[in-house]
């Protein structure tokens, strides 16, 4: 027999999630059958699987350890011999309950483990975690041997004694927006499912406002608002903007404003009113602006050159600011329009002094660009 009970990161789902997590080579028949039968209890009763979890109701299984392990194979080997299950205990939550809002500062916590990449810490509490992602690193595994931002942040918790390994079978914190490999900035993940759940709805419903900053080629003078339509080829992995809708085509809005500029090259804010699969790279490539750096939309004889110059080696685009939505429900309800900001890398301040162009006043970021460190 073993009892289970529901911790933060397993509360608000439903019971028969829980359990197929947790005996995930289980089928559902035999899960139904086990609370038929009273060998699968909530707090002592008999269940049917829809109850939602509340943290600290317990779960007891009357089954052999002999089912129990049959039935539970957890995907952990890839965290094997790390401490979190160490009872090494991390930092307390008022010391991880902290936020960056100093206006212009760019103060950051950096934290590494075993020699691994550094992950830059923005904000951190016992619900979400706001990372700055470094240009280069993928937001998400596209084949198994991968390294994502998903497996260092997983790292750092577990090190850190913040997420024990065994919690991996029911809850696995994951990132809730994704940026492209190539491009550098604020990813926000939750840790615990409430955490994750609010701001995955936060992202999907664009309550929540992204702002990037990137330099382009070319003189733009004004605040700007266009809008197209992007159709997206899959076998290529590119999108194409057109004025007017097409066949399998979506609309799309792109807010653009200069920042400095030098005639040749121009720093752009911009706001994606709508959120596509590379619109902000194609919608200003579109319109004879493209993203200095990004061979896959702009001009290689451009990127060649500035490559040559300053060792650029992928697209000058990075997301700096997150602003929270007024209307966070809880568990997040304290981040109610709250800003998060990450300064730019190292190699657009390259870049840019080089060329003469200043650069706006609380930009300047603290860790390498795309290709460097």
């Amino acid at each position: 027999m073993q009892t289970l009970t529901v911790t933060q990161n397993e509360a608000g789902q439903r019971l028969d999630k829980l359990l197929t997590k947790y005996l995930n080579q289980a089928g559902k028949g035999f899960l139904y059958k086990m609370m038929r039968k009273k060998n699968i209890t909530l707090n002592g009763k008999r269940c049917d699987g829809s109850e939602r979890l509340e943290e600290g109701d317990q779960v007891k299984l009357f089954l052999s350890d002999e089912t129990i392990e049959k039935f539970s194979v957890p995907d952990i080997r890839r965290y094997a011999g790390r401490t979190g299950d160490s009872g090494s205990a991390g930092p307390s939550a008022g010391e991880t309950e902290r936020a960056v809002r100093e206006k212009g500062v760019e103060s950051r916590e950096h934290r590494s483990w075993n020699g691994r990449k550094c992950l830059d810490i923005v904000y951190e509490d016992q619900h979400i975690l706001v990372v700055n992602k470094p240009s280069g690193m993928l937001s998400q595994k596209a084949k198994d041997s991968d390294m994502s931002l998903n497996e260092y942040i997983l790292n750092y918790l577990i090190d850190s004694g913040k997420l024990p390994i065994s919690q991996l079978r029911t809850f696995k914190p994951s990132i809730c927006n994704r940026l492209d490999r190539n491009t550098s900035g604020l990813v926000v993940a939750g840790k615990s499912l409430a955490g994750l759940q609010v701001m995955n709805e936060v992202f999907k419903d664009r309550s929540i406002h992204k702002y990037y900053q990137c330099l382009v080629a070319g003189e733009i003078k004004e605040k700007q608002l266009i809008a197209g339509f992007l159709k997206k080829d899959e076998s290529t992995n590119t999108v194409s903007i057109y004025p007017l809708e097409v066949e399998y085509s979506v609309p799309i809005m792109t807010e653009y404003l200069p920042l400095s500029g030098n005639g040749t090259f121009t720093l752009l804010q911009v706001t994606l009113i709508t959120g596509r699969s590379h619109q902000i790279r194609a919608h200003l490539a579109s319109i004879g602006h493209p993203i200095v750096g990004d061979y896959k939309y702009g001009s290689r004889s451009l990127n060649d050159a500035v490559k040559k110059k300053y060792a650029v080696r992928s697209q000058l685009l990075h997301s700096w600011r997150l602003v929270m939505p007024e209307t966070l429900p809880a568990p997040l309800e304290h981040l109610r329009g709250e800003e998060f900001t990450a300064g730019l890398p190292v190699i657009f301040s390259t870049v840019m002094e080089g060329e003469g162009i200043g650069l706006p006043s609380g930009s300047q970021g603290d860790y390498p660009g795309p290709g460097q460190g």
